[in-house]
């Protein structure tokens, strides 16, 4: 008995020094040789806020209070599920090489890309924190639902990355599909505009985008002074525990056959 948890134990120690290793090898390789580094992450959110600020303002003459930070906040978070599923569904492919090499537990690819999406989006909130200061938004002790909505967005973006990774392996078409999706998924999210400017049945179907429920529990702890209600929560923890349990069982389902296609 002891030497099964000794052996459990040593397998845990080793898969978290490989996960910890790739999410620093992935940092270094993507500010390598940039003059600004990790404050891209910070720029890079403040930038598209203003350009989207500016276009979506003349162009559809809605009026949202505090319209920079209400883009911002949607965008932030959208742009981690959509970051981080794109680069799991690409993990498996990417690491043939390593895994043809040596046995190691093939759930350490997606979590680790998942992972590295959470730390870009946790820099990428200084640009919140600067927004916030500019319309003279305190924090409130809203904030400190944060870390539920975390959990939902990882696990619901963890559970999709499981399963676009798996069928990557066997159907390479699949990454050119998600990229349309995603697209699609971006203007069917009320990203920049209201859900008010829907119609009735449009805004019942959006009760059904996940995103949507995630955007707006963010928006209500960060902008609104809101804590959302428990049905809210609830919907929440729903959508993501079902969405990572789908993708948990067809990736543990699939994952030994990974070995003869990639």
């Amino acid at each position: 008995m002891q030497a099964m948890q000794a052996k459990a134990s040593s397998t845990m120690e080793k898969n978290f020094f490989i996960l910890r290793t790739l999410v620093s090898k992935d940092f270094k390789l993507k500010y390598r040789r940039s003059v600004l580094g990790v404050l891209w992450s910070i720029l890079n959110p403040l930038l598209m806020m203003i350009v989207l600020s500016a276009v979506f303002s003349f162009m559809f003459r809605f009026t949202i209070e505090n319209f920079p930070l209400y883009l911002i906040l949607g965008t932030i978070l959208f742009n981690l599920m959509a970051d981080s599923t794109n680069a799991a569904m690409h993990s498996i492919i990417g690491a043939a090489p390593l895994i043809k090499k040596i046995r190691i537990e093939k759930l350490i690819f997606p979590l680790e890309s998942v992972l590295f999406q959470l730390v870009n989006f946790v820099i990428s909130l200084v640009a919140v924190v600067a927004v916030m200061l500019y319309f003279h938004i305190a924090p409130t002790l809203n904030l400190l639902a944060l870390p539920i909505l975390l959990i939902c967005v990882l696990a619901f973006s963890l559970g999709l990355g499981m399963l676009l990774a798996s069928l990557a392996v066997f159907f390479r078409d699949i990454m050119h599909l998600w990229s349309v999706v995603i697209i699609a998924w971006t203007y069917a999210t009320p990203l920049f505009y209201p859900v008010d400017m829907l119609d009735g049945f449009m805004q019942n179907v959006m009760n059904f985008n996940p995103m949507y429920h995630y955007v707006t529990y963010f928006r209500s702890i960060v902008m609104w002074d809101t804590l959302p209600s428990l049905h809210e929560n609830l919907v929440c923890l729903g959508m993501a525990l079902v969405t990572f349990l789908v993708g948990y069982l067809v990736f543990r389902k699939t994952e030994d056959k990974f070995i003869l296609y990639i």
